[in-house]
């Protein structure tokens, strides 16, 4: 069922959400043991939830929709232990910012979902409590850092789901999972909230399983706080039909896997036909060094983030509790932060993202989306985890985004040797991005068996 159809029969009646949360949680219950997408279920609370929305008169534009949250997103008593079992004892002393818009909109806080630890990963199986399973392709990981959020949504565990985007750790595991994920602009919504992996670059957003669940939930989600002075006081604008569109030879460049590319430039030719839209062709001097930016950066902001982990205040010491890769961010951050090395790697990151970010404007003077894939191969089988070389070039296609401030969105576009592949989109502003995720959606739902 689409969530447009689901969320009217529940603000009709025809579905009472007592009802909808208990098929869900029967569903998790039977399942998650093999999928690991929940690490915490919120049965009870849910419930309770439930229970009051169906006997009250309110119909929020989230009415009865249940959500997953990724767990390093505080909800009040709940675990947030950002799958690290350094944080495995702590639980919530208040909501993020975005869970009380998602609350006053009729929301249903479900549970906590698995992610690789700390958002540390592309693939799901960096997580403390172990790896999430791709519902779609099981013997394949499911993306990652959003894993559990992901898989979670495409299963039908929940009908949305909150991820968090520092590289593009929401785009990936929906690209993965063949679902629709959204990074917002930096600023969109508010981090009020969030554990930062790098705090110049994340971005909470949502997942879905179609363009109208990942619009609604942004529409609720984004906006002005006054807990995080980086939110935009501009309003969010209604969805905006594009009407230009670029594909680049240097993205296609970067994709290893050129069947991938082919059905990408395939179906955006095809929606271009169909929609009117003119194409054209941009190139990037750029994009190429946007991976060798992002870790200097990522590093850096990890590191000084993660000191109060101490031990002292709550859970344990992170460098003692946390595995390889955060461990090899930590000391990586250490090394870049020293005094000898000022300048030399953070510094030149930085001018990098502002040679990156000034490609990205002019671009979008003169289109309004930009065509690309989401990873330049397919999800790797489980348990073959790539070296980290290979994991940190893995994510050339969506880093861009982040380090530009721009938005970019995920929509499924088709299977590959039965694996789904998503094609990103990005655009300048997010109304924008919106209405070409909805254009896109609304083409792929029509064509695909």
């Amino acid at each position: 069922m689409v969530t447009q159809e689901l969320l009217e029969n529940l603000k009709t009646g025809k579905l009472s959400c007592v009802e909808h949360v208990r098929t869900q949680l029967a569903l998790i219950k039977k399942e998650n043991p093999r999928i690991n997408a929940f690490l915490y279920v919120a049965e009870k609370e849910a419930l309770v939830r439930a229970l009051e929305l169906d006997k009250g008169s309110r119909k929020g534009k989230l009415f009865g929709l249940t959500l997953g949250v990724k767990a390093n997103i505080n909800v009040q008593g709940m675990p947030i232990s950002c799958a690290s079992r350094t944080l495995d004892a702590y639980k919530g002393t208040y909501n993020a910012d975005v869970i009380e818009r998602i609350i006053a909109e009729g929301g249903i806080v479900l549970g906590m979902t698995n992610m690789d630890e700390f958002a540390c990963g592309i693939s799901g199986e960096t997580s403390a409590f172990g790896p999430t399973i791709n519902p779609v392709a099981p013997k394949r990981v499911p993306g990652g850092s959003s894993s559990g959020s992901a898989a979670a949504v495409a299963v039908g565990f929940c009908d949305l789901a909150l991820g968090s985007d520092t590289g593009g750790s929401i785009r990936n595991p929906a690209s993965h999972c063949g679902i629709v994920g959204m990074k917002p602009s930096y600023g969109r919504v508010s981090r009020y909230g969030l554990i930062d992996l790098s705090m110049s670059l994340d971005q909470i957003g949502p997942l879905a399983p179609d363009t109208f669940g990942c619009a609604l939930l942004f529409d609720v989600i984004a906006g002005r706080s006054e807990n995080d002075p980086m939110t935009l006081s501009e309003p969010v604008h209604v969805q905006q039909l594009p009407k230009t569109i670029a594909l680049s030879p240097a993205f296609e460049a970067l994709c290893t896997d050129k069947k991938i590319y082919r059905l990408i430039k395939e179906k955006v030719l095809a929606v271009a036909k169909e929609k009117h839209l003119k194409l054209v062709e941009l190139d990037f001097r750029y994009v190429t060094l946007a991976v060798q930016a992002y870790y200097p950066i990522v590093y850096t902001e990890f590191f000084s983030g993660t000191r109060k982990f101490d031990g002292r205040r709550y859970g344990r010491r992170i460098e003692e509790a946390c595995n390889e890769e955060v461990l090899r961010r930590i000391l990586g951050g250490r090394i870049i932060s020293c005094a000898e090395h000022e300048g030399r790697y953070y510094r030149k990151a930085l001018r990098a993202a502002r040679a990156i970010r000034d490609e990205f404007e002019k671009a979008f003077k003169i289109v309004d989306l930009l065509a690309m894939p989401t990873t330049p191969e397919l999800p790797h089988l489980l348990g073959k985890l790539p070296s980290p070389e290979a994991a940190y070039a893995y994510d050339a296609f969506t880093i861009p985004a982040n380090l530009a401030g721009i938005c970019a969105g995920v929509v499924p576009c088709g299977l590959i040797d039965k694996v789904p592949v998503g094609l990103q989109l990005y655009a300048g502003r997010d109304h924008t991005l919106l209405g070409g995720m909805g254009m896109f959606g609304q083409h792929l739902n029509n064509t695909m068996p």
